[in-house]
């Protein structure tokens, strides 16, 4: 119970909440599987152990997959099973009173936390995402605000784009666990799950229509460039506000809405100024993407504005934030662990070693906590340091404070400045580590119980024991390191990132929308993230990353027109093979396929001109395709891109 309250205790109500309940949720899945196991196997020690270790490996496979507190769920579920088996493999009739006892504490300790966190001096999180989502609503409005002067340079929009995606993901991350906290923002989740959905869709138009200006101006197309910034200029006119209302949701959807009423007319008159044919083409497509911006820029200050209404009316589409796990990732996590498991089975089942099940209880805890960590080695360090610091505060309060005290009161006095140790360390995010090793070390080493038992002997062998299983789970990133932010996850999430433009074109096309924008920029994150600022590397992935987006959106687009017309045969088959084309060229970039992918969206254009409304999205991939300040120029020209390693 005082482990569970160490390690759920959050500054914020809705973090204890949230880890409290998978928490809970690893608890009962991982005692029914040790009470399972030991009831299958109760005297043969060898399969045992050999499945013990299986569920933890797969357990520890599962938390690389997962983010935030579920993946904290797998660990507790892998964990869980030997904390209540490893106990009672000598006596398995006590298996069930093992597994009962885990819970019961398990949960006095999380409804402890819980009331406590809630009552006393609570710290809100809904603040905190009500005041995120508000600051990015208010930085994309006023990004597009101050771009209706037309180019934008891509270093420009490059970051931007890192801005947002990061926004994105915070934003989802946090309402994960607001829901726990606040029965209206779980009335609010599927429309905040869609507003962040539509930030997501008219951030990658906005970008698709600049590189098109970009492109176009570096052509020397300025008649183009001119009538698509005269059709521009209207939105940045609506979203002028006073002051007061600038980034008011009320002021701006009805301006927002006027002005989609008002850009067909202004659209027509411009192309009439155009010559007829190529000039008249690109004017198209930057005018199909500016309406497609301004739809979804209008649903997002529509939803933004629905979501700041006291009462929720109506029904909602209904979305989700699709992340872009890594498998192999996962398999290398179970493999690991599972090495670690068995090899100190066989150690403990050869010595006879009567400490080995507190060695393979801490080996297993700290598999399964660090499989997902950034830095496994670094981390280990820590955990090993602090929770040295634990034993040792946990020995001076058991053998020397302890024996002096009386009553519940001295207990609490005797104690209690030291377990305030581990808190305090956790608060500093560069002592966490220490922290969460120190908070389970003196735990350990504390093992209060009514009577008290005093056995120094016995407590320094368990310490021994438990520090080794610590160290042997470091030593397993030795010999299988980490995958987490690895050169080698990096190229497989890179080239999982240019596959959302193979799935953009071959996936069913029901929610491909929703599933590509949150794919692709989850998977851009979480290379970014273990990418240095600023560096080549960095530069290169931000720039992949807006052609993935560009063409992905594109062709999700073409395929969607192309279903919903009446296009005959023989220009379906045209269309289809300039979008398998593009997809095998993002699958495998060579200048072979990148000529052949133009060919191919030539020819549909061609072949399109009884079918008009599908030209304007070949036209974008044309030009995507032939963008000399894409990356897919360079990668082209030299094969599979070796600067995304």
């Amino acid at each position: 119970a005082m482990i569970t309250v160490g390690i759920v205790m959050h500054p914020h109500s809705g973090m204890v909440f949230a880890k409290s309940f998978y928490r809970a949720i690893g608890t009962f899945c991982g005692s029914t599987f040790g009470l399972a196991l030991l009831c299958v196997f109760p005297q043969q020690r060898e399969l045992f152990l050999l499945c013990m270790s299986l569920w933890v490996a797969l357990c520890a496979g599962g938390a690389t997959l997962y983010r935030n507190f579920m993946s904290y769920g797998f660990v507790l579920a892998g964990y869980t099973a030997a904390i209540v088996a490893l106990p009672a493999i000598g006596n398995p009739l006590g298996v069930f009173d093992s597994a009962l006892m885990r819970v019961s504490e398990v949960m006095v300790g999380i409804v402890v936390a819980s009331m406590v966190s809630d009552l006393v001096l609570p710290e809100r999180l809904r603040p905190v995402l009500r005041r995120s989502a508000r600051e990015h609503f208010a930085n994309f409005i006023d990004f597009v605000r101050g771009s209706t002067g037309g180019s934008i340079p891509r270093a420009e929009m490059e970051q931007a784009h890192l801005r947002f995606v990061r926004a994105s993901i915070q934003l989802e991350d946090m309402r994960a666990s607001v829901i726990f906290e606040d029965p209206e923002i779980r009335a609010r989740s599927t429309r905040m799950r869609l507003l962040n959905q539509h930030n997501m869709a008219a951030a990658t138009s906005f970008q698709s229509l600049h590189h098109l200006i970009n492109r176009l101006q570096r052509e020397g197309r300025a008649a183009e460039v001119e009538a698509l910034i005269a059709l521009y200029r209207p939105i940045g006119a609506a979203l002028e506000a006073a002051p007061a209302d600038l980034h008011d949701p009320a002021a701006l959807a009805p301006r927002l809405r006027e002005c989609a009423r008002q850009l067909p007319a202004l659209e027509a008159t411009l192309r009439t100024g155009l010559a007829p044919g190529h000039a008249q083409l690109a004017f198209d497509t930057g005018a199909t993407l500016l309406m497609r911006f301004l739809d979804e820029l209008c649903g997002y200050v529509e939803v933004e504005l629905a979501l700041r209404a006291h009462v929720q009316r109506g029904g909602v589409e209904r979305v989700h934030f699709r992340r872009g796990n890594d498998a192999s990732g996962a398999a290398v996590a179970v493999l690991r662990t599972f090495l670690t498991m068995t090899a100190l089975s066989a150690f403990w089942i050869a010595s006879g070693w009567p400490f080995g099940a507190s060695a393979m209880l801490l080996a297993t805890i700290f598999s399964g906590l660090l499989a997902a960590a950034p830095n496994p080695l670094a981390s280990a360090f820590n955990m090993l340091l602090g929770y040295a610091a634990g034993i040792l505060a946990g020995i001076y309060a058991t053998y020397w404070l302890l024996p002096g005290s009386n009553g519940f009161v001295m207990l609490v006095a005797a104690t209690l400045p030291l377990l305030l140790v581990g808190p305090w360390l956790n608060a500093h995010p560069e002592f966490s580590g220490v922290g969460g090793g120190y908070s389970i070390g003196i735990v350990y080493i504390l093992a209060l119980k009514n009577p008290m038992v005093y056995d120094l002997t016995h407590a320094l062998n368990d310490a021994i024991a438990q520090l080794a299983g610590v160290a042997l789970a470091a030593v397993s990133f030795v010999f299988v390191p980490r995958v987490t932010g690895s050169g080698w996850q990096r190229r497989r999430q890179f080239r999982r990132l240019r596959e959302q433009v193979v799935e953009a074109a071959t996936a069913p096309l029901d929610g491909l929308r929703w599933r590509f924008e949150s794919t692709s920029r989850d998977l851009f994150h979480q290379v970014i993230t273990h990418t240095r600022p600023g560096s080549r590397q960095s530069r290169a992935l931000l720039g992949w990353a807006l052609a993935v987006q560009e063409c992905g959106r594109a062709l999700i687009e073409l395929r969607g027109q192309l279903r919903a017309s009446d296009a005959p045969g023989a220009l379906r088959e045209a269309t289809d093979r300039a979008v398998q084309a593009v997809a095998q060229l993002y699958h495998q970039p060579d200048e072979a396929r990148r000529q052949r992918a133009e060919d191919e969206v030539r020819a549909a254009i061609e072949a399109c001109a009884a079918v008009p409304a599908l030209r304007p999205h070949l036209y974008q991939l044309l030009g995507a395709l032939r963008d000399d300040e894409s990356p897919l120029a360079a990668a082209t020209a030299a094969g599979e891109p070796a600067h995304a390693s």
